[in-house]
């Protein structure tokens, strides 16, 4: 039996394709390595959203070079977002690798890594409009949390992002093969289920929409966590607030990319929305869901982007007061609209101090927040022990905050559990078990 190694690089996007890639080989009739040493196939399922992501993936093949000298069958690939980008310039900078495919070529991959035996790499990056991978079900062993991805491909367009042209345009999975894949879960043991998708509140699938599908997923017993990423602002209307509000499997908290205060650089960006829109919703979100925790991303230097565009960025941290937040300096991506249209004029230092001011900003903000809830009871879905040792366990909150707690009897991974928080940080809460209070 010939084994393969898979390595997972980027977002929850690509853990949930290294998940189908391997259900793919198995079904197949490989087996998993669990190491290197053994394995016969190496896939490196890449991102390209970053230009550091991309030098870290030639570092690594580099690397693995001393197992392709050890077993000179060993296929070596590229696989995901930077295999789609870079196509056969890959090869002109690591010739060593095998096997070169985008993210809509997973359902050929036992053929292909027939073919990338032979002496010629081979090549397959051409995009699927219709591919969703309905049918196909992803290695899974039993866990607590678990991924279901329900949309492929962004529309979108932002002048910055890569993504429609490495992932395509935008299709949503059948809800028929979303329910087959979280009951999958349930009966694995899983308790949380995330739905995955560029945009995943645009997902619509001949006359379902995504509150409707959030409806369908609740129904399922077994799971009692229902989260999703990455949502898009343009894409709520009143009935998905409404669904998110109502359904209790569905936790209070949000990912709501912002990126810039400024609507001169929102507009830049192509993002499709205002300031004040923007402002609206999470009024109207909050409005609707009182106790909901908020993060966002945020992009400082983009092109052209002034102090009093800055300002205004620094402003709407001050005003809507994330939980926390991914917070970026601007770099230029081959192949995106900005990288063609727009010059790269904010100079690095400029970015690098404006990152330092925001990064320092937001600490305090999310301080507060986190800060916020000491004094009260969580209820958390416990993950296992912390890094720290087993005398320490961790979990996330139903808003999504690391909490860590001493470990009492009967504590066990995959439960539901009340804790009485101590003490916060700004990224993670600490606390008491509460033993008077049944674990689910």
């Amino acid at each position: 039996m010939r084994k393969v190694w898979i390595e997972t690089y980027g977002c929850q996007m690509n853990v949930a394709d290294s998940e189908l890639m391997g259900g793919t080989l198995v079904k197949a009739g490989y087996g998993i390595a669990k190491t290197l040493d053994e394995a016969d196939v190496i896939l490196l399922n890449t991102c390209a959203v970053r230009e550091k992501a991309e030098e870290r993936i030639y570092g690594r093949t580099s690397q693995l070079l001393p197992y392709k000298y050890a077993k000179p069958d060993l296929v070596i690939g590229i696989t995901g977002c930077m295999a789609e980008h870079l196509k056969e310039k890959v090869l002109d900078r690591a010739p060593w690798i095998d096997l070169v495919i985008g993210p809509d070529a997973y359902r050929r991959l036992p053929d292909l890594l027939t073919r990338a035996a032979g002496e010629d790499p081979v090549i397959d990056v051409r995009l699927d409009k219709r591919e969703t991978y309905e049918g196909m079900s992803p290695a899974r062993e039993a866990g607590i949390s678990g991924w279901v991805t329900i949309q492929r491909g962004c529309d979108k367009f932002c002048t910055f992002c890569i993504v429609p042209f490495v992932r395509g345009r935008e299709r949503g999975t059948a809800p028929r093969e979303v329910l087959r894949q979280v009951r999958e879960l349930a009966s694995l043991g899983y308790r949380e289920v995330t739905l995955l998708g560029q945009t995943v509140n645009s997902y619509r699938y001949e006359d379902v929409d995504f509150a409707d599908l959030l409806r369908g997923v609740a129904e399922i017993e077994g799971i009692e966590r229902i989260r999703y990423t990455s949502p898009y602002p343009i894409d709520f209307t009143p009935k998905l607030i409404e669904t998110l509000a109502s359904l209790e499997k569905v936790p209070p908290y949000l990912h709501l990319p912002l990126q810039s205060g400024s609507n001169s650089v929102l507009e830049a960006m192509r993002r499709g929305y205002t300031w004040e829109e923007f402002r609206t919703l999470v009024t109207d979100i909050r409005a609707a869901m009182p106790d909901i925790a908020l993060s966002t991303d945020i992009i400082v230097g983009f092109p052209d982007e002034s102090e009093d565009d800055f300002r205004r960025t620094q402003e709407a941290l001050d005003e809507l007061r994330f939980d926390s937040a991914f917070l970026f300096a601007y770099s230029e991506r081959d192949g995106t609209y900005a990288s063609k249209r727009i010059p790269d004029s904010v100079p690095e230092e400029v970015k690098k101090a404006r990152l330092t001011a925001v990064i320092q900003q937001q600490e305090a903000i999310s301080a507060a927040r986190y800060g916020s809830r000491v004094g009260r009871d969580v209820e958390v879905l416990v993950e296992g022990p912390s890094k720290k040792g087993p005398a320490r366990w961790f979990g996330r909150a139903a808003d999504f905050k690391t909490t860590v707690f001493p470990e009492v009897e009967r504590l066990r991974p995959g439960q539901l559990i009340q804790v009485h928080v101590d003490d916060a940080t700004s990224h993670t809460l600490f606390g008491t078990v509460r033993e008077d209070i049944p674990f689910r």
